[in-house]
């Protein structure tokens, strides 16, 4: 891998873990209300990348139920965990992911699962389970079942956008927005009927997070990963995107003194083992590590 991409990578990755860490200020220490503001969030995605909604992929009805799980559905849950939970557990337990798509590829398309990615599975369930586990009222995080919620419906969203065809990033991205925003805002109506006055309230603070997540995470980062992707395989970029928990544990306990003991410690290499195990054969451990000490491409 060039050294400029691994470092645009690198980028992304830290994006992505700052945004849980601002997330984690927006709706736990401002207290903004989580659908209201996911809501807001995708609004300003699909408002930047509107001229992209055109021309619309088919099935429509397929792209409104992806757009709906990888975007409104997932990051609502995310947000809604994150008042209670850690920014660091959240991540950890966000891994659940790929063993979710590994498992919805074999029900839905038929993929087989070898031997190994079932130690994967095995060992990423079990990590997450020890990050979630309350040992001292024997009962599992309320708050990071939300992430497991999320993280099902991101990998639904994932495992069916397979059996779409010649979807430009872009353009998905506008219909996650337009989707999202549709779905949310009345659910927020509903749910959170107090939330523009509690905005108000907060003022700029707030404006200035969505715009961060949503024009900077979203719109910047993104386009720079599905960019990667296209020129690396993905089983390279994959297992590299991993730096995004590690980089988060390490701003949550720097920023938001997120607690990290033992247990803690465990159930992360424990889940990380076992996404490593699901992405990568042995032989593409090596594989890996040659192209990333390869000169630039």
């Amino acid at each position: 891998m060039a050294l400029r991409d691994f470092g645009l990578l690198v980028m992304v990755c830290l994006l992505w873990a700052a945004n849980n860490i601002v997330s984690k200020f927006v709706v736990a220490t401002l207290g903004a209300p989580p659908l209201f503001y996911a809501a807001v969030r995708f609004a300003v995605v699909a408002a930047v990348v509107f001229p992209w909604l055109r021309p619309i992929p088919r099935p429509l009805w397929r792209l409104i139920v992806v757009a709906l799980t990888m975007g409104g559905g997932n990051f609502a849950l995310i947000f809604i965990a994150l008042k209670t939970a850690s920014p660091s557990s959240v991540a950890i337990v966000s891994q659940v992911m790929a063993p979710f798509t590994t498992l919805l590829s074999y029900f839905m398309l038929g993929e087989r699962i070898a031997p190994r990615r079932a130690v994967g599975i095995t060992l990423t369930l079990a990590g997450a389970m020890a990050v979630m586990w309350d040992p001292h009222g024997f009962k599992i995080s309320a708050g990071l079942l939300y992430v497991v919620g999320g993280a099902f419906l991101g990998s639904l969203g994932a495992v069916m956008m397979k059996q779409m065809d010649g979807v430009k990033p872009l353009t998905f991205q506008a219909w996650v927005g337009l989707v999202s925003v549709t779905a949310l805002t009345p659910l927020s109506l509903i749910f959170e009927p107090n939330a523009v006055r509690k905005v108000v309230e907060i003022g700029w603070l707030f404006w200035v997070c969505v715009l961060f997540s949503g024009l900077i995470v979203s719109v910047v980062g993104h386009t720079l990963y599905y960019g990667l992707i296209q020129r690396y395989e993905a089983n390279l970029i994959s297992p590299l995107t991993l730096m995004t928990p590690l980089a988060t544990i390490v701003m949550g306990v720097l920023i938001t003194h997120d607690a990290f003991g033992p247990r803690m410690a465990f159930g992360t290499a424990i889940a990380l083992a076992g996404v490593m195990i699901i992405a990568l054969r042995p032989s593409q451990v090596v594989a890996l590590f040659l192209k990333l000490r390869s000169p630039a491409q």
